[in-house]
């Protein structure tokens, strides 16, 4: 199958936008709840729709009457909270286009976005915040006029609290005028991509691109776009994933909440016990080596314990998901590693989760089949921020593992004849920013969208993305390697952190491996070092270094002899986002991580060709 789509029955009004989808539960879904804030540790406050909307209306009427007209763009930088919501739709009802930066984002990288874009105002959450905005006028001759803080005391004129305040002599018609001047086709946002090179590209998603989208999910997921459902955000909302659930949750009346600091997603889990998550693979990839790892400290019974668990429950999914039914040993096997284990790890993730979205990267069939035995149906989209986040997703009606689903409803997708993935539909943007060069490389003559990507449908139409296309390597013997499907493989032991296959114009494939400086002790302990050991130390252990050649030679069995990694070095210090070599949704900077790591690259390729 080489192209493949599905209809969007709904159809919409051109003068309807984004806060449409908020007035649109008044008067008869006014008291619905929409958020649960969380204002001591456990304890969480309901928000109506009513609620929400007099705070919408209020950072509104403030924009306004600071000078904010229809079409101004304005900036958000902050984390993952329930402000950055009010505050988004407060943009909206302003009649203004709103600027994500992330939170962790250098003074530069604020420059470039809020000069590119040209943003008149910013609310950020802190006063550092506020610091790296003025520093980054130094970078820039930006056209801000305005800076709030979200966390500044109520007395102080930059608050949200004063900017509240200062709208109180703004009319509701005044408010109405500008909440209705943008339509369908209007940009509703400017999302500059984190970029694994270059500049950030400004990506232009219009009203359109969000509300056509989320009837495009309440039509292709109702399981999961439902008001029975909730969930707990605490993906980065400056990025395309979590900010078009967001919007989504709101049409759909999905319950809210959010998880700003990492360090409490699991106590913030069990408290809010959500039905459904929003997650990057590596997430369930950490549940997965947490759980095991709990197990085996437990005690030696309990980690064997788990162990079988773990066998029983992939076998189980295996045989259910092949469309067979488990022999009555299998079946009987299962039932009991469900109610001993499985039903523990499901309540440490608030006993309610059934379902999960997953997107930014592969999650791998094995994690997939063993969260399907723990009770949980993980699906797996494909988006990019030029799509609005999910092209398509696994649904739950036709639910399968190994694929990211079919396109969502009112999205085509085509495989070129080079296994490019093309796309054209309802999320997807019509032009970049300013950026005329960006639309004449990413879009086709014939109006569709270059994801980079390199993918294959299957007979059902379901979506399997093979590599990215400028990651191919190419070795010095002309194999052409996709790099994923060995870093994959490799990332899933406990031990290991991040893993980027290298061999571009090289002899042979080799790998930087990064230790999980989170699970190293226990890994440690279990290789019978001491588990005190610092990063460096461990990386020059060499039952480290057996381990991860261990690690490597299991992946090699899934590829051929050229694409087999052949030599390996373990760097003491992580990939983070911090240091650059991650982007935001954590996606690995390859070009950075080859130009920092250079010398130890040519190191390797320096010695004899391995001959095994």
């Amino acid at each position: 199958m080489k192209s493949t789509s599905v209809e969007l029955h709904e159809r919409f009004d051109e003068k309807t936008n984004i806060s449409d989808l908020l007035e649109s539960k008044f008067p008869h879904k006014a008291d619905e709840l929409l958020f649960k804030v969380q204002r001591a540790e456990g304890e969480w406050q309901d928000i109506t729709a009513r609620q929400f909307h007099e705070q919408v209306v209020a950072v509104a009427k403030g924009l306004i009457a600071a000078g904010i007209s229809p079409g101004d763009r304005v900036g958000i930088m902050s984390r993952t909270r329930y402000e950055w919501a009010v505050i988004d739709f407060g943009i909206a009802y302003a009649g203004g286009v709103s600027v994500p930066v992330y939170e962790t984002s250098s003074p530069s990288q604020i420059a470039w976005i809020l000069g590119d874009s040209g943003a008149r105002a910013v609310i950020v959450e802190s006063r550092q915040h506020s610091a790296a905005v003025r520093r980054a006028t130094q970078h820039a001759d930006l056209a801000v006029e305005n800076v709030w803080q979200i966390d500044a005391a109520e007395s102080d004129q930059a608050s949200l609290s004063a900017l509240k305040k200062l709208g109180a002599l703004v009319d509701d018609s005044q408010l109405e005028a500008s909440r209705t001047s943008r339509r369908l086709d209007d940009a509703a946002t400017i999302i500059y991509t984190s970029g694994t090179t270059g500049k950030p590209k400004g990506c232009l998603l219009s009203h359109a691109n969000f509300v056509k989208l989320c009837a495009s999910a309440r039509q292709a997921i109702p399981e999961v776009a439902s008001s029975q459902n909730s969930t707990l955000l605490f993906l980065p909302l400056a990025h395309v994933f979590a900010r078009y659930i967001h919007v989504l949750s709101i049409d759909a009346g999905v319950v809210v909440g959010h998880c700003p600091d990492l360090k409490h997603l699991t106590g913030d889990i069990k408290s809010f016990s959500p039905t459904f998550l929003l997650v990057v693979p590596r997430v369930f990839e950490k549940i997965y080596n947490g759980a095991r790892a709990t197990a085996h400290d437990a005690s030696r019974l309990k980690g064997r314990i788990f162990d079988a668990a773990e066998r029983i429950g992939v076998k189980w999914s295996e045989t259910v998901m092949s469309g067979r039914k488990p022999s009555p040993l299998l079946a009987g096997q299962y039932a009991v590693v469900n109610r001993l284990v499985f039903a523990q790890l499901r309540e440490a993730m608030g006993g309610r989760v059934s379902y999960a979205v997953s997107g930014g990267g592969p999650l791998g069939t094995y994690l997939g089949h063993f969260f399907h035995a723990v009770g949980i149906k993980i699906l797996e989209g494909y988006g990019l921020t030029e799509t609005t986040a999910p092209l398509t997703v696994g649904t739950v009606k036709d639910f399968q593992i190994g694929t990211v689903g079919p396109p969502l409803p009112g999205t085509e997708i085509r495989i070129a004849d080079d296994g490019e993935v093309l796309c054209r539909g309802v999320g997807v943007i019509d032009h970049y920013h300013e950026n005329s060069e960006a639309d004449a490389d990413s879009f086709t003559e014939d109006g569709w969208f270059r994801t980079g990507d390199l993918g294959e449908l299957t007979d059902q139409g379901m979506l399997k993305i093979t590599g990215r296309k400028k990651e191919i390597l190419v070795t010095a013997g002309g194999k052409n390697v996709i790099p994923g499907l060995v870093e994959d493989e490799i990332r899933k032991s406990p031990l290991v952190s991040q893993c980027v296959v290298i061999g571009d114009q090289r002899p042979f494939i080799a790998a930087l491996i990064t230790l999980d400086e989170e699970t190293l002790p226990k890994q440690l302990s279990e290789l019978g070092l001491d588990s005190t050991m610092s990063p460096e130390a461990a990386a020059e252990s060499e039952e480290v270094q057996h381990a991860v050649q261990e690690l490597i030679d299991r992946a090699n069995d899934n590829v051929s002899k050229a694409e087999s990694v052949r030599a390996f070095r373990i760097i003491p210090q992580d990939f983070t986002e911090q240091s650059g070599h991650l982007t935001p949704s954590l996606k690995i900077r390859r070009p950075q991580i080859m130009k920092d790591y250079a010398e130890i690259i040519d190191s390797i390729y320096a010695q004899k060709k391995p001959t095994s």
